[in-house]
């Protein structure tokens, strides 16, 4: 795959067999965030865990303190007076079975995250080929199926995130934004390694954390020594 200039020159400052401590990680990775937009800065982490089993399955939430710098439009699925609690907490949409065939006929999808109180998730359910794949089913794992419409959106809204083993058993998380300093990245990242670190499978054999690095949307990913989390 060929790179721009711009990705080549910040790969020279970058070296591929180090593994960085945080706070040189996140100075390296800023600097190479060149692009004429706010790039975001991820995290990738490369777990020892074989999600096919149950037991070795990672998926949580966990609030940021600086946020992601993203605006975040949530769904709720409620009813009765949980609506209005849902909408008066600042919901983007709030609604009931009539959202089903605007989601699944007309291809709506213009939400990122979507909780549900418990007594919908028979109606939710219904849409579990659509926003299953999309990673956007409300789980109660993640806080996002709850009678606490009211903290879950206020969550979401200043910065919770899910992370979650994609099919390669690697957890790939938004920990900010190019233009955020470098102590709120750390502050960011540090936080979210702290629950993926309690989040380790007690079934699991070996080395939990592979490798972890950080990139920028439009970077060279930068190594991350994993021993100061183990």
């Amino acid at each position: 795959m060929k790179r721009g200039k711009k990705y080549q020159e910040a790969a020279k400052n970058i070296d591929r067999t180090v593994q960085y401590e945080t706070p040189e990680a996140i100075k390296l990775v800023k600097t190479a965030a060149t692009a004429k937009f706010d790039e975001t800065i991820e995290a990738h982490i490369r777990t020892g865990c074989d999600g096919r089993h149950a037991e070795q399955q990672i998926r949580g939430a966990v609030v940021l303190p600086h946020g992601t710098g993203k605006t975040v439009r949530v769904l709720v699925f409620a009813k009765g007076a949980k609506l209005d609690e849902a909408q008066a907490a600042g919901a983007d949409f709030v609604g009931g079975e009539e959202l089903i065939p605007k989601i699944q006929n007309d291809g709506w999808l213009d939400f990122d995250v979507v909780v549900a109180t418990p007594d919908m998730m028979g109606v939710v359910g219904r849409l579990g080929r659509v926003l299953g794949p999309k990673g956007l089913m409300p789980n109660p794992k993640a806080g996002t199926v709850t009678m606490d419409v009211t903290k879950a959106i206020e969550d979401i809204k200043a910065g919770k995130i899910e992370y979650r083993l994609d099919k390669t058993n690697i957890i790939h998380v938004p920990i900010g934004k190019a233009s955020f300093s470098e102590e709120q990245l750390a502050d960011n990242f540090q936080t979210l390694m702290d629950a993926i670190v309690k989040a380790k499978p007690s079934s699991l054999k070996g080395t939990y954390l592979k490798s972890i690095s950080i990139a920028s949307t439009m970077g060279p990913g930068v190594k991350v020594n994993t021993t100061q989390f183990a």
